[in-house]
This record gives C-alpha cells, sequence and structure tokens, in this order.
C-alpha cells in the first residue's frame, strides 16, 4: 500500500470556506482530493502536491479520500491567534484562540457561567441527522431560534470537510458553530463538550443547540466501540449544565444489518449504558408494525422506565428539510428509502422549538 503519492493539481473540482475538493494527476491516474487551505494554501491547476492516501487505500467509507499532505502553496508565516493547539503533539498542531482562554473576550463572561438554565440540547450520533434537526427546529419556531451546532471531534476534526455545513449555512438552518476537542474550525473554539456547551450558550447566544461529531462514524461490531457512543456522554453534559437533554434515535428499517434494524443497538446502548441522566428520547409517528418492533427493543433494556420516549408527529419537519434542498443521506440512502431514520432526526427538532415555546409537551406514550 501506499501511504503517500505524488503529482499534479489536474483541476479544481469545487471549493468551500476553508477546503477545495480537486483532482490529481498522479502516474496512476487521476485521483479525487481534499486540501485544506489553512494548512497547504489556496491550490491552482499545475500546482505539485504530495497526498495522504491511506484511507482510500484501506478503502474507507464516509472518509475514504484522498488528502493533501504538502504543497509548494503552504503557508510560512501565521500570526498565531491564541495559545491553545489544536491537532497537538502531532507535525500538524497549531494554534487557535478558544473563546475560554484568558486573551479571548469571552473569558470573564465565560468564568461567570454556571448553568445551561433549561436550554434544549439536541444530542445526535451522525452528522447526517443534523440538517434535520435544524430545518425542523426553524419551522416549529417560525425562524426565531437561534441555533448552534457543536461539532465533537468524534470523527472528522476539519469543519470545512462537511459540504452539510456549507449547505446548512447557506440556507440559514445553523446561526453559528462551536469546534470542540480536537475539532476544529468553527466561528468558536472549545477545549472539551462543558465549554463547548457554555460558548454556545453566553458567547454565540444559542436559543437551541445540537450537538454530534462532523462526517464519519467509527464503528468496530462491538458494543461500545464506535465513535457515536459519546453521545451519551453530550448527554450527560448538558444534564450536568442543567439544560433539557433531548436523545435523537437512530433509526432504521432499510438497512441490511439487523444491529441496526428498527432502534439501532448504537442507540439502544447509549441509553442504557452511557447517558447517566434522565433524557427526552423524540419517536416519530410509524405504522403499527414498526412501531411494534421499537416498543420490543425499548422493553427488552427496560429503558421505557429510565427515559422519557414521546412520540412526536414528525411529518411538518420533513417537508422541512426536504423544502431546503439539501442532500442528504445515511449509509448512501436518502430521504425516500430512511424516512424513518430522517423522521427521528425531525422529531429532535421539533421538540427542541416546543421547549422554547413552552408549549406543553405530549406525554403521549408508545
Amino acid at each position: 500500500m501506499k501511504a503517500r503519492v505524488k503529482g499534479v493539481v489536474d483541476r479544481i473540482a469545487s471549493e468551500r470556506d476553508g477546503s477545495q475538493e480537486i483532482v490529481v494527476k498522479t502516474d496512476d491516474g487521476n485521483r479525487k482530493a481534499i486540501n485544506y487551505i489553512q494548512f497547504t494554501g489556496i491550490l491552482q491547476p499545475g500546482d505539485p502536491v504530495t497526498l495522504n492516501t491511506w484511507a482510500v487505500e484501506l478503502e474507507l467509507g464516509t472518509g475514504g479520500v484522498d488528502f493533501v499532505a504538502q504543497s509548494t502553496r503552504m503557508p510560512e508565516k501565521m500570526i498565531p491567534p491564541g495559545r491553545i493547539m489544536k491537532l497537538r503533539y502531532t507535525p500538524w498542531q497549531f494554534p487557535v484562540l478558544t473563546a475560554g482562554a484568558e486573551e479571548s473576550p469571552w473569558h470573564e463572561d465565560l468564568c461567570n457561567f454556571t448553568s445551561l438554565a433549561s436550554t434544549p440540547v439536541v444530542c445526535a450520533e451522525l452528522h447526517s441527522q443534523v440538517p434535520a434537526i435544524a430545518a425542523s427546529c426553524k419551522w416549529q419556531s417560525q425562524g426565531r431560534a437561534r441555533i448552534v451546532y457543536i461539532m465533537t471531534d468524534g470523527a472528522a476534526l476539519p469543519l470545512p470537510y462537511s459540504r452539510l455545513v456549507a449547505h446548512m449555512r447557506d440556507k440559514g438552518l445553523i446561526d453559528s458553530i462551536v469546534t470542540s476537542g480536537q475539532a476544529f474550525g468553527g466561528d468558536y473554539e472549545a477545549v472539551n463538550i462543558f465549554s463547548a456547551l457554555a460558548i454556545a450558550k453566553v458567547a454565540a447566544k444559542a436559543d437551541v443547540i445540537v450537538v454530534c461529531q462532523g462526517p464519519g462514524n467509527t464503528g468496530t461490531r462491538t458494543q461500545f466501540g464506535f465513535s457515536g457512543i459519546e453521545q451519551g456522554v453530550s448527554l450527560n453534559a448538558v444534564a450536568s449544565l442543567e439544560g433539557t437533554p433531548i436523545a435523537v434515535a437512530r433509526l432504521s428499517f432499510a438497512d441490511t444489518r439487523p444491529r441496526h434494524i428498527g432502534i439501532s443497538y448504537h442507540t439502544l446502548t447509549i441509553l442504557s449504558k452511557v447517558a447517566l441522566c434522565r433524557t427526552y428520547v423524540p419517536l416519530p409517528r410509524l405504522p403499527e408494525s414498526q412501531r411494534k418492533v421499537l416498543r420490543a427493543a425499548l422493553d427488552e433494556e427496560g429503558l421505557r422506565q429510565k427515559h422519557d420516549f414521546i412520540t412526536v408527529n414528525a411529518e411538518a419537519g420533513l417537508k422541512a428539510l426536504k423544502e431546503t434542498g439539501i442532500p442528504v443521506t445515511t449509509m448512501g440512502r436518502g430521504i425516500e428509502e430512511e424516512e424513518s431514520f430522517f423522521l427521528a432526526a425531525c422529531s429532535g427538532g421539533l421538540l427542541a422549538g416546543q421547549c422554547l415555546e413552552e408549549s406543553g409537551m405530549s406525554k403521549e406514550q408508545l
């Protein structure tokens, strides 16, 4: 296997804030690659580059692309915005200004932060759920809710890797972004999920917070060996800071893998083993045959005694998501194939909007 491949930029396929998608001509043919402008500069056709090809060689899924590792346009000088390092203790470490740092204009306000004061915080497992949450919450609040997305470091670390984030910004679904831990590139940088939540509330002025990893989801087919398990850690943090924790369930009736049919074993693990707090779990109205599958899984784990499951009519949220025109997929399947998956995410956004309105949440049970 080749960990590095040299080539020349053939063309720029697309550009968005912070990154370029390029085509590189190599001795083995053309290869698609991602270039992060922050590290390797703005590339032009004809520029020589070196690619990191590990992900493609290993035939990975979401992250299975080449990345530009070196170019002749790499910036030589940089004025450090702050003193906290991200990608720390690697050759690629770089300084950021975290909102909580002493040199930050938000430092004093964050020193005085004590509570999320019941702010609804929707915690999800997969990045593809975020547009559905945001679109539904915007619809429920008639566009008034200020939504802040916290991208954790469970999957992709650079925010510019996400096409969905660029789409959501363009459509006005997300008002501000905090990148937490080793993730970077947001409007605000945070050291960890607790400080990220405080920053979202104090600096970004969030009405609703959405917490989720970026693109990609590592899994090992063991109970605890998947990156999305951090959803439970985030729920605990929300409860500790006196927010209103809302967990988005991962549903599917189209996945070919038995462990993800109905309510995914990932969600069951998070709700039974990781989330120590009582949380709201909104579920969409579904056909009785599908509801029966969900009830059986929840009862087997004893989860209906541990958390508050709320049935939400999520069709309006799904309609709002479709009207954005944002191309959303999960495991390569779109809305029509995975309607229950996206309805579940819409349920989270609708419930968050209802929490804001203090309209009284329906306690209809499954």
